[in-house]
C-alpha cells in the first residue's frame, strides 16, 4: 500500500519538539514521512493508541563480526536483531578480519545490508591501516566509499601524533573519529574494575586513570587540531568530567555510554559469570551513577549497545579467559525502559535524543527526526508491556547478554525502516 498511517500514537520528536497525539503518515514507495496531524487517512493504517511513536532508534556502536566471525554473528543477523530491539540502523565496527580498511570492504558492508533488508548497516572505517596502530587507512578512499566515521574500536590509537593526524585529515572528510579510550600500558592483563571488587577476587584490575587519561590526551588533541572526536563506550566518573568540561569550553566532542555501565557495576563480577566480562569493565556504583548525571546535563550524548557477540563455547571459558562483550541490541530498549525512564531517572525524551536525533546527527545520518520529508525510519514503543528478557528468543546469534531472566515493562513493538514494518519485542502491531 502506497500510504501507510500509523493512527493515534504519542508522537514523540525531540528534533522538532513535537510531542503529543497525532498521527504520521507515510510514503511507502518513497520511504519518506509525508505529515503528522489528527485525521489523517491512507491505504493502510497501524493502530498507535496507546503507543510512543519516535524518530528511528540507531545504534552508533555494534560488532557485526562479518567479514571473518559468522559463527559469532552475520550482517543479516545483526541487522535483523536490531529491528527485533526497536533499532533501525546500526554503525558496524571495523574490527573484523580482515578489518574494514579499504573500499572493497565498506562496499561488502552495504551489498551484504541491502541484501539482507531489515535495519540499515553502516560501515565504520579504520583510522590506522589494518588496525596496527602504524600508519592512517586511505581515510579518503574510505570517505568516498561510505564509511560513516573511523575507529579502531577495541584498541587506541597509542601515538598522539598519528591521532593527530588522523583528527586534521578527517575534517576534510566530514567525518568524526571514535576512540576507544585505553591506556594499555595500565589496563594489560587486567579483566575487571580495579577496586574493592577487584581485590577481593585477587584479580588484576583495570583501573579508571587507564581511560581517562587516553580521554584528557583525546580531547587535548581535539581542542588542538579542531577536529571531531567522539569517545565511545565512556566506563568512568572521571572521564564525564574531563568531557564535560572539554565541551563547556567549546571542543568539538561528543560521546557515548552503553546500557550496560549504566545499568551494571563491577559486583556482579562476584559471581564470576564470564557474561559480566566487558572492555572496558564494569566500574562501581559511584561510575554509574555519575554517568547518568552525564546523560542527564548533556556530558554524555548518546546511549549505543556496544553489542559484542560470542559463542556460548568461547564465552563458557573461565571468567580470565572468555572474550570480553555482551550482546545489547536486543535488551538495550528494554531495559533502559524499565530501570531509567519508568521509575523517572530519565526523561522519556532525552532517552530518544540519546539513542535517535543524536546519533544521527553526529554521524550526519538520514534519521533522527519525524519532520515531513524526512526519512521513514520510526521506533513503536509500549511503555506498559511487561516481558522478561530471554536471549532463547532473540535474533541474534549469540546469547551472552547480561541481562537475560529480568522482568522489565516497557518495549520496542514494531519498527519501521524506510516506511516498512518490522515486528520487534512486543510484537502488537495492529493493521487495519
Amino acid at each position: 500500500m502506497p500510504v501507510l498511517v500509523l493512527k493515534g500514537g504519542r508522537v514523540l520528536d525531540p528534533s522538532s519538539d513535537l510531542d503529543g497525539m497525532a498521527d504520521l503518515r507515510i510514503d511507502t514507495i518513497s520511504g519518506r514521512i509525508l505529515d503528522a496531524g489528527n485525521d489523517l487517512r491512507g491505504d493502510e493504517t497501524v493502530d498507535c493508541r496507546g503507543l510512543v511513536v519516535a524518530p528511528g532508534f540507531i545504534d552508533m556502536h555494534a560488532h557485526l563480526r562479518e567479514p571473518g566471525a559468522k559463527s559469532k554473528e552475520t550482517i543479516r543477523s545483526g541487522a535483523e536483531a536490531a529491528v527485533h530491539g526497536g533499532f533501525c540502523a546500526v554503525v558496524a565496527m571495523p574490527n573484523t578480519d580482515p578489518p574494514v580498511d579499504n573500499e572493497a570492504s565498506v562496499a561488502f558492508a552495504y551489498l551484504q545490508s541491502e541484501r539482507a533488508g531489515f535495519a540499515r548497516v553502516f560501515p565504520a572505517g579504520t583510522i590506522t591501516a589494518g588496525l596496527a596502530g602504524e600508519s592512517l587507512s586511505e581515510m579518503g578512499l574510505l570517505a568516498r566509499a561510505g564509511a560513516v566515521c573511523f575507529t579502531d574500536d577495541g584498541r587506541c590509537v597509542a601515538d598522539a601524533g598519528l591521532l593527530r593526524c588522523a583528527l586534521e585529515y578527517s575534517k576534510a572528510f566530514g567525518r568524526v573519529i571514535m576512540e576507544h579510550c585505553e591506556d594499555v600500558a595500565l589496563s594489560e592483563g587486567a579483566v575487571i574494575n580495579e577496586g574493592p571488587v577487584s581485590a577481593v577476587l585477587g584479580i588484576n584490575g583495570y583501573p579508571a586513570v587507564a581511560e581517562e587519561i587516553m580521554v584528557d590526551r583525546d580531547v587535548r588533541l581535539a581542542e588542538f587540531t579542531g577536529g571531531r572526536l567522539h569517545v565511545t563506550h565512556v566506563s568512568t566518573a572521571g572521564s564525564v568530567h574531563i568531557l564535560r568540561a572539554a565541551k563547556a569550553r567549546g571542543v568539538n566532542v561528543t560521546c557515548d555510554v552503553t546500557p550496560h555501565h549504566l545499568l551494571l557495576t563491577d559486583d556482579a563480577c562476584l559471581s564470576f559469570d564470564p557474561v559480566f566480562r566487558v572492555n572496558p569493565p564494569l566500574r562501581s556504583r559511584r561510575d554509574a551513577d555519575e554517568l547518568l548525571a552525564g546523560l542527564l546535563d548533556g556530558a554524555v550524548d548518546c546511549i549505543a549497545t556496544d553489542h559484542a557477540p560470542h559463542t556460548a563455547e568461547e564465552k563458557s571459558q573461565e571468567f580470565i579467559a572468555a572474550p570480553s562483550g555482551v550482546i545489547g541490541m536486543e535488551s538495550a530498549v528494554g531495559v533502559l525502559l524499565d530501570r531509567l525512564v519508568r521509575p523517572g531517572k530519565l526523561p522519556l525524551r532525552r532517552l530518544v535524543e540519546a539513542m535517535s536525533c543524536n546519533p544521527a546527527r553526529i554521524l550526519g545520518l538520514d534519521g533522527g527526526t519525524l519532520e515531513p520529508g524526512a526519512r521513514a525510519d520510526i521506533t513503536v514503543l509500549d511503555l506498559g508491556l511487561e516481558w522478561t528478557v530471554d536471549p532463547a528468543k532473540f535474533r541474534s546469534k549469540s546469547r551472552n547478554c547480561p541481562f537475560a531472566g529480568w522482568k522489565v515493562v516497557g518495549a520496542p513493538v514494531f519498527t519501521v525502516v524506510g516506511g516498512r514494518i518490522y515486528d520487534a519485542i512486543g510484537r502488537t502491531c495492529r493493521r487495519e
